[in-house]
């Protein structure tokens, strides 16, 4: 079995971008990717038009030297774009050979060790009133573990200006109120998405009692390890980073240092499964759990899926379709894909992935880049979104 073709589509889906990746063979096995960079699709398949001669004409069953050739392959090794390239890749070679062998992903990485993944709800909130009801809809939908996506700043004349000093007073008065009115049973983490400095967390953190929140997310940004070294030294509770690393060695120090304490791990941006497992190993051997980011699409949960079904160190996945604000998993593009029980997801025993994509209707879908918002302070300087 040889692989003949390397095939991308870019889709709009809801709000957002996604871009799916086909691998054809020439027994007609074919399998399934995603890359992770959104936003940036034609970068990625600028990096796979370099990367389909150097698989074209090879058997699908090497994943790893696969892998190592299109990382190593190259003078200039890794970065996001082409991280995010290998993983649709390997993504799909995985699905390929889960389906050649007739056996679910997770087989190829050692078998299960759960019959299902735990996950937690994305609750997107722009005043204190959507966050109470959102929050309160899902504990009753059977969700016990809540992470917060603040966007106060959409409440506002001016959708594009976010202060800093002026959210951390708003969002910490809302956690205080959110958490008497939840309760002390719900896990509630907020993520801030590097919109804050390092003397910012440490007041946004210190405006609120102890026990009101049980993780913070990416506070500031992950380029600087000794940056979010100093910051664990300020702050009492633990960090969720990652989402963003191209790589394990990215992982390394925040791993060693123990300045994380979940694995953001984005099976596609880090380089696919095959990256994604030696993630898992280096955190478990530091005793963190992967916690991984998930926003994309059904192809990037079932490859999640697989892989926290065959780590031990694993806590929930992300699950950003809560019935709020965003719609990625859209049945008319994925007639087949992992389905919700609950505030879980099933381990099954399909061969390969288990999903299957509309290919005709990717084909016929016209595609828009969409940019990310912009934010900016009063002065007019750029923040982070």
């Amino acid at each position: 079995m040889k692989i003949t073709s390397v095939k991308p589509y870019p889709i709009n889906i809801g709000a957002g971008t996604q871009l799916v990746v086909k691998l054809e063979t020439d027994t007609g096995l074919y399998g399934w990717g995603a890359s992770g960079l959104s936003g940036r699709e034609y970068a990625v398949i600028g990096a796979l038009k370099h990367f389909e001669p150097l698989v074209v004409g090879r058997s699908p069953m090497d994943i790893g030297a696969i892998w190592q050739d299109l990382y190593r392959g190259q003078y200039f090794e890794g970065g996001r774009v082409l991280t995010a390239a290998i993983s649709a890749i390997d993504i799909a070679l995985y699905d390929i050979k889960g389906k050649a062998l007739g056996v679910p992903v997770y087989e190829l990485l050692g078998g299960k060790q759960r019959d299902y993944i735990p996950c937690f709800a994305s609750v997107r909130f722009s005043t204190l009133q959507e966050l109470l009801k959102e929050s309160k809809r899902l504990m009753a939908e059977g969700w016990d573990m809540l992470r917060l996506a603040p966007a106060e700043f959409e409440d506002q004349d001016d959708i594009s200006r976010f202060e800093p000093r002026e959210s951390i007073s708003k969002i910490a008065e809302w956690m205080v109120v959110l958490r008497n009115e939840l309760g002390k049973s719900v896990t509630i983490g907020i993520d801030y998405h590097s919109r804050l400095s390092i003397p910012e967390t440490y007041s946004f953190m210190k405006r609120m009692p102890a026990g009101t929140l049980d993780f913070i997310e990416e506070p500031i940004r992950d380029e600087n390890p000794v940056a979010y070294e100093r910051l664990r030294s300020l702050i009492d509770i633990p960090f969720a980073i990652g989402e963003e690393f191209a790589s394990k060695w990215q992982f390394l120090p925040f791993l060693e240092r123990n300045i994380t304490q979940y694995t953001r791990v984005d099976v596609c941006n880090v380089g696919g499964i095959t990256e994604a497992m030696k993630v898992a190993s280096l955190a478990e051997a530091h005793y963190i759990d992967l916690m991984p980011h998930n926003p994309l699409g059904p192809i990037c949960t079932a490859a999640s899926i697989h892989l926290a079904a065959a780590c031990p160190n694993f806590s929930w996945l992300e699950e950003v379709n809560t019935g709020a604000h965003v719609l990625t998993n859209d049945s008319r593009f994925y007639p087949t894909q992992p389905k919700l029980k609950g505030s879980k997801y099933p381990v099954l025993n399909t061969p390969g992935l288990g999903v299957e994509v509309n290919e005709e209707l990717v084909k016929r879908s016209k595609f828009v880049p969409v940019e990310i918002p912009r934010l900016k302070k009063d002065d007019g300087s750029f923040t982070n979104w």
